[in-house]
């Protein structure tokens, strides 16, 4: 496993160069620059500007400095805001955080129990139930659900307060970037456990005359869970990353936001600094659901 691992990390480290250098240059090549505006500066101001933060020395020679910087663990200062931007990415992410961790932990656990009944329940009323309910959330995307949310719950019925970062409440936000990661692993959870319900090691448990319990949870749900597993790994990185549209229709200030604000403003070392934290993070969260699959199932081995 050893090998494995330091073999995946090399992998990961290669990867996240490609993605810098990528992200650097084709950020670079966009005409324009982070401190055009509306009220252009003279070419006095904009000499002085670029040469404070070495945007007049060639994109080759910024590439080869920032990437230093990088393996120092200095990602720079924001080019708007003057501000560091680990500390921007670590407040901004602390929101991102919990609300993605909350709305993933749902989605488990309501997807792999609605899943698991639904297969069990095969062709009866719960298993046309749940599925009605799945295809529904899986052709509804999270935007549009967290808007219908939001006019339901918060300005027509008035249960749910809006958001606020005094008073912050994640019932609805955390709801609308669930249900459709709940919806594909029931699909999945479904699936996994028909086939593994069928497989000859099962039907030999029961014949033994092993508890219908045991059955369940120790000889089908547990080998039904590997595929599940394959989807929350991804999913984990998508919802911490790309929570942008729920945290604007919700106003929740998370890493999301400051992303596009970086975006829009042509902020170089904010967008670079958030693109190596979300590589990161979605390397770091597939790899541990990889090694997860050893605990799931040990005959599953490891090149």
């Amino acid at each position: 496993m050893a090998k494995y691992i330091i073999k995946r990390i090399l992998l990961a480290l290669v990867t996240m160069f490609l993605i810098c250098f990528i992200t650097f240059f084709a950020m670079n090549a966009i005409p324009g620059g982070p401190f055009n505006g509306e009220k252009a500066k003279s070419e006095a101001v904009m000499q002085v500007l670029n040469e404070r933060y070495g945007l007049d020395q060639p994109v080759g020679v910024q590439f080869v400095n920032y990437m230093k910087n990088i393996l120092h663990g200095y990602f720079g200062v924001s080019l708007k805001s003057g501000r560091d931007i680990s500390s921007i990415i670590s407040s901004r992410f602390a929101i991102s955080a919990k609300l993605g961790l909350m709305a993933v932990l749902l989605a488990l656990v309501v997807g792999v129990v609605l899943g698991a009944t639904a297969a069990l329940k095969r062709n009866k009323w719960q298993d046309h139930v749940i599925i009605f309910f799945v295809t529904l959330f899986t052709a509804m995307p999270s935007f549009v659900m967290a808007s219908f949310l939001l006019l339901i719950f918060c300005i027509q019925l008035k249960i749910v307060p809006v958001w606020s970062t005094e008073n912050p409440n994640y019932i609805l936000p955390i709801i609308a970037l669930s249900l459709s990661p709940m919806a594909n692993i029931t699909r999945l959870t479904k699936t996994s456990m028909l086939d593994a319900l069928g497989q000859d090691y099962v039907r030999t448990a029961r014949a033994k005359g092993v508890h219908p319990l045991k059955v369940i949870f120790v000889h089908t749900l547990r080998n039904a869970l590997i595929p599940v597993i394959t989807y929350v790994g991804p999913l984990t990185a998508s919802i911490l990353t790309g929570s942008l549209v729920v945290e604007s229709i919700f106003t929740i200030g998370g890493l999301g936001s400051a992303f596009v604000d970086s975006i829009t403003n042509r902020d170089y070392t904010m967008i670079m600094g958030v693109t190596i934290f979300l590589a990161i993070i979605m390397v770091l969260v597939n790899l541990i659901s990889d090694l997860v699959y050893k605990l799931v199932d040990p005959r599953i081995k490891f090149d």
